[in-house]
């Protein structure tokens, strides 16, 4: 059986410690029941000396003991635990924060390794748990503690309750005898009830009540002569109040129970349990009102503590996302006419380095600091900053122009986190990204808003952080599909989803197929067939693109084997480019992993060009550039891809291991109509100089019209590449393409 709370029912009582007497003391829970008394006894309501009180908390200690080294671990102990404190009368508010604040303090310290665990359910070898562990486990057993604890409370209270209803039925009984037969007897019952009872007219004047009463509104003075009931209305009134008590009085009904906030004159609030009963005459007609009052105040306040604390941040004092989400579904359960509303995602950037580099405690400092700059962010009631995770923080606003308050929300957000925050000494400068979505009640569900709020921050974060964007159907369409790729894309390598186009490399002196670039496609079962473009970043993200590469490269050597076996005439081979990603040059097997492929394929290395980019060596080290050297030295070709979109600091170039310069289309598009551009004419004319003097051979990316054609080769370009000759297509066309400028 379970508990309101979801663990399990207890019902052990005060005799539960002294069913289970204490095994032999160990030191450590010796001292940390001697710490626990003197904490907990001045706030208790018991009357156990503090010896006796010692001797009653040391079982519970041993048991609080047992259950955080227990394996499996398991909190049912503590729930007993806080049980067996409200059977020994520690049920005063300030009662519960120092048992559990004891706890947090030195249960860990004091449950050392050396006392054995006694849980018949631990398993041969078991070792107490890590520090780490411990405290994870002693706060869980705080939290069950404190479920035990106002679990029973709440019996007792239900208890007390009970004996109430019984008193006032005893009370109405009697009081109608004692109205019908003897004031005498009426007035003993009346003053010796140690409940709050008052009289009063159908007309809700009051007109009499006993001592109780008074003294839970401070006196009698408050019930002076005139006082009618209705001048006890409270603003925290449950809705309903009103009509429940207009048919009380009208003998639509016989009582009604509601639990009800006063004022008292000094203006202190009271909070009643309050049975209101109908007191017919003989005949059966209403005559008066019976009320009895029990004073929860205290008890409304604990309850109101635990409720903060469970929805309440611990480190920063921020609502939390239980409260979050709480508020959030009442704003979207509104109806028709309900306002707009809006929700910001942040997200702090780089804060995992901060833990990392600095620690954990200076990492909780600037997310405190951070806090109360977003609390000070908030300049309306309809505005609310919630904690709901490590450095995550979500915003709600609501008002009919709420799109256009929660982009002015997070403005100040990173306004408000401009400034360095200092901390020990440090100032540490703080980024975040913000997704900001609005909507209608309705029109959205909880699960989207949040989704979309999501997806918009990482679009801020993507776009470089420190900003924040506004939520959009179409770009979170967009990433919701970059998603779905990324998530297809280690099954689709297995299931044979992707597929190599070549297109063909021209020499342009005699216009005939040099060879061809192999380029991956993905033929994706939802979006068609997808260019390298659209997955290739998200492979090299993954860490996918090394065993991509590595089947791209496999199947373009067997594929230039099966061209070099198809070449009857035995004529110049066809060399296969590949391309190269940062990852697979940085990866320790590239060159073995490429040895291995041309051995298996039977293919001379001179047939194989691999292809880099130029911004992939820009100031790479030798270190970075020893795989390179070694291909080229077994006699692997090296191209230098898009040659010219870097920094061009043409005097690296002597000390690269490549042979081919490929040269970035954007230098040749003004030659491809006449007159050419001049200026681009000098700048390839230039390049194919020093590129020949270098003896590296240069080949055209991009060529698209045959007046381009003739002026590359003109300018002495050797080989060409582009749609002019061919698109990529599949691999038996290359010895049937029909050559545009062939002659």
């Amino acid at each position: 059986m379970t508990s309101e709370s979801g663990g399990p029912r207890c019902e052990r009582g005060a005799g539960d410690a002294a069913e289970h007497p204490a095994p032999t003391d160990s030191e450590p829970l010796r001292r940390f029941a001697g710490i626990w008394c003197r904490a907990v006894h001045p706030l208790a309501a018991t009357t156990m000396t503090p010896e006796a009180f010692e001797e009653y908390l040391l079982p519970l200690a041993h048991r609080l003991s047992d259950a955080l080294r227990s394996s499996p671990f398991d909190t049912e102990a503590a729930y007993g635990v806080g049980a067996a404190l409200v059977d020994a009368q520690c049920t005063e508010p300030e009662a519960l924060p120092a048992i559990l604040g004891v706890i947090d303090a030195h249960l860990v310290s004091c449950s050392t390794p050396a006392a054995p665990s006694r849980q018949p359910s631990a398993e041969p070898g078991h070792q107490p748990p890590a520090d780490e562990e411990a405290r994870a486990r002693c706060v869980r057993l705080q939290h069950a503690l404190a479920a035990g604890f106002v679990r029973e409370l709440r019996k007792r209270e239900r208890d007390e309750q009970a004996a109430i209803s019984r008193a006032a039925l005893a009370a109405r009984t009697e009081a109608e005898k004692a109205l019908h037969t003897s004031e005498a007897k009426f007035q003993a019952v009346f003053e010796g009830a140690v409940i709050g009872v008052g009289i009063a007219g159908l007309d809700g004047e009051v007109l009499v009540v006993n001592d109780a009463m008074a003294r839970m509104f401070g006196g009698m003075d408050f019930f002076r002569p005139g006082r009618n009931v209705t001048e006890f209305v409270h603003p925290d009134d449950v809705p309903g109040a009103h009509e429940l008590y207009r048919e009380l009085v009208s003998g639509e009904r016989d009582h009604f129970r509601i639990e009800k906030p006063h004022y008292r004159d000094d203006g202190s609030e009271l909070w009643t349990n309050l049975t209101v009963t109908l007191l017919r005459d003989s005949s059966g007609a209403p005559q008066y009102q019976l009320a009895l009052a029990e004073d929860i105040t205290e008890h409304r306040r604990l309850r109101e503590r635990l409720r903060y604390e469970a929805t309440h941040d611990e480190l920063t004092g921020l609502p939390n996302r239980p409260l979050f989400l709480e508020r959030l579904d009442q704003v979207l359960a509104a109806g028709d006419d309900a306002d707009r509303f809006g929700v910001c995602y942040l997200d702090l950037d780089g804060f995992k380095a901060v833990n990392d580099s600095l620690g954990h405690i200076v990492g909780d400092r600037l997310l405190k600091a951070v806090a109360e700059r977003l609390q000070g962010c908030v300049n309306a009631p309809a505005e609310l900053i919630a904690r709901v995770g490590g450095d995550e923080f979500l915003a709600l606003v609501t008002g009919p122009a709420a799109q256009a308050d929660g982009a002015a929300l997070a403005r100040r957000m990173l306004a408000a986190l401009a400034e360095p925050v200092r901390v020990e000494g440090r100032e540490l400068r703080v980024r975040a990204s913000i997704g900001v979505v609005d909507g209608r009640a309705g029109e959205i569900g909880r699960a989207e808003v949040l989704r979309s709020a999501d997806i918009t921050m990482y679009r801020a974060k993507a776009a470089g952080g420190n900003r924040y964007e506004i939520a959009d159907a179409d770009s979170n369409a967009r990433v919701i599909a970059r998603h779905s790729l990324t998530n297809g894309l280690p099954s689709a390598l297995e299931k044979g989803e992707f597929f190599i186009e070549y297109q063909p490399l021209v020499r342009l002196t005699d216009g005939t197929v040099r060879g061809a670039e192999a380029l991956v496609r993905w033929l994706h079962p939802v979006h068609g067939v997808l260019g390298p473009d659209q997955f290739i970043p998200l492979a090299e993200d993954t860490g996918l693109i090394v065993p991509l590469g590595r089947w791209v490269l496999e199947q373009a050597a067997r594929q230039a084997r099966e061209w070099r076996d198809a070449d009857d005439e035995g004529g110049e081979p066809l060399r296969v480019n590949v391309n190269l990603s940062p990852c697979q040059l940085s990866h320790p097997t590239l060159v073995s992993d490429t040895v291995a492929v041309l051995e298996n394929a039977g293919l001379c290395p001179s047939a194989l060009c691999l292809e880099v980019t130029e911004n992939d060596l820009i100031g790479a080290d030798e270190s970075a550039l020893r795989p390179l050297r070694q291909l080229a030295d077994l006699g692997v070709d090296i191209a230098l891809d898009d040659f010219g979109t870097g920094y061009s600091n043409l005097s690296y170039l002597r000390r690269l291991p490549v042979s081919t310069l490929k040269l970035d289309r954007s230098f040749t598009r003004g030659m491809q109509r006449a007159p050419a551009d001049p200026v681009d004419v000098k700048i390839v004319e230039g390049i194919v100089s020093l590129a020949h003097t270098l003896d590296l051979a240069v080949t055209v990316e991009g060529v698209e019209t045959a007046v381009q054609a003739e002026h590359l080769r003109g300018l002495g370009c050797d080989t060409g590449q582009g749609w002019y000759y061919a698109r990529p297509g599949p691999p038996e066309r290359l010895h049937t393409l029909a050559l545009a400028d062939a002659s």
